[in-house]
């Protein structure tokens, strides 16, 4: 195996890990309140906090690792995640899980930023896509291990050491990320003199479009990959137990959205589609299964997981091309700048709309209205894209005026 394919399976491992630490507390939150006793509101609000940091983190961490470079700039990253998830099983009260969820949040905000910039140093534009989609399927193979491990360990040990477990995972990446990665000899080239700054950024039009439909679209996820658990403790009443059985699955076809998506947008560039057409093409066809989730709550327990399986898919699908948009239309040096951006704003929409979610359950009693929403955001996302975001051929710059 040449060695960019194993960069991208230790990015996928660090993708894993980024959201097995976050999915902790969800997972096991049905246990958690029986010591801290937390409401649905206090709930959002922790999600809220994550959220918070995490957006902020995205930009700060995307363009901290564009100074440092990708070997030590995400080896920061994941050391500082890493303790900020150990600390949570030392925890007692809901400002303490408040204070350690913001840490946790600014950790693994440069885990993207970071991933998005080693595959633009590593992968060509018809490889691109599926490398990311390698590492993106990361983020739901941690979401598929979380449910039965958490309760494994839980069961067994108290739910403190899933946290103390899961955190001396991220501690061992690290090591090994910062003994071997470097950056590919034929992409080392003299220092960028001056990156744009962030005003020239944001005066981008293919930016703040991305940003607009990274907001909608991880919005819906992050309701989706944060309540879940939930939602099958509170209105499918199952135990902690149950949860690890069933929940588990909808994240193995979100990891299955993130391969095909990412494989089947390089298909359609080897077949001879433009970088443009696949991408969109992919983003419209990922996006036409989030109004699956509109059903979840009608259904019985097969088909809603079903429902939530589809929906699920088709942000993995969306994500990919969504995060690989940024190595296509901007040079390598501002690429996790850039994905800083635009993930915050996906960070943003999601910490909002948790909030929202927390508040429309305390007012109507009923998961269906949150359901309606989260189910029509992607295809509304698509459009932002095709409006605003012009994606280039090959052959054309992919520079930001200044």
């Amino acid at each position: 195996m040449k060695k960019r394919w194993w960069i991208a399976a230790l990015l996928a491992t660090a993708t894993a890990i980024n959201y097995l630490d976050r999915q902790n507390l969800p997972v096991a939150i049905s246990e958690v309140q029986k010591s801290i006793p937390i409401s649905n509101a206090q709930y959002s609000q922790l999600q809220f906090l994550f959220l918070l940091a995490y957006g902020c983190m995205y930009i700060v961490g995307g363009r901290l690792i564009d100074r440092l470079g990708v070997r030590w700039g995400y080896s920061l990253m994941i050391l500082w995640w890493s303790a900020a998830n150990s600390l949570h099983g030392l925890a007692s009260s809901v400002a303490q899980l408040g204070a350690v969820r913001f840490a946790l949040g600014l950790g693994e905000g440069g885990g993207f930023p970071g991933s998005a910039k080693a595959v633009a140093e590593w992968f060509s534009d018809e490889e691109r896509s599926f490398a990311f989609g390698l590492f993106n399927t990361g983020s739901s193979v941690g979401a598929v291990i979380a449910p039965p491990l958490v309760a494994a360990i839980v069961l067994s040990l108290g739910w403190r050491w899933v946290f103390l477990i899961t955190g001396a995972m991220g501690f061992a990446w690290a090591i090994l990320w910062a003994s071997i990665y470097h950056k590919p000899a034929e992409n080392v080239r003299p220092a960028v003199k001056q990156r744009p700054p962030w005003r020239a950024l944001l005066r981008d039009g293919r930016v703040l479009g991305m940003c607009a439909a990274k907001c909608l679209g991880d919005a819906a996820w992050y309701f989706f990959i944060f309540w879940l658990p939930k939602y099958l403790a509170d209105a499918r009443h199952l135990n902690i137990s149950q949860i690890g059985y069933f929940a588990w699955i909808p994240y193995a076809f979100a990891g299955a959205g993130s391969l095909c998506g990412g494989w089947f947008s390089g298909y359609l560039i080897r077949r001879g589609w433009s970088i443009a057409s696949s991408r969109r093409l992919c983003l419209a066809i990922s996006a036409s299964l989030l109004p699956a989730s509109l059903l979840i709550t009608a259904s019985p327990m097969g088909l809603a997981l079903l429902f939530f399986s589809m929906a699920m898919f088709g942000h993995q699908s969306w994500s990919t091309i969504m995060q690989t948009l940024a190595a296509d239309l901007f040079p390598s040096e501002v690429v996790a700048s850039v994905t800083g951006l635009v993930g915050a704003s996906g960070s943003f929409g999601g910490m909002l709309f948790n909030l929202a979610a927390g508040a429309m359950l305390t007012a109507f009693g009923s998961y269906t209205p949150v359901f309606l929403v989260a189910g029509l955001l992607h295809p509304a996302s698509v459009i932002v894209v095709v409006l605003t975001v012009g994606m280039p051929r090959p052959s054309r710059s992919r520079a930001i005026p200044v």
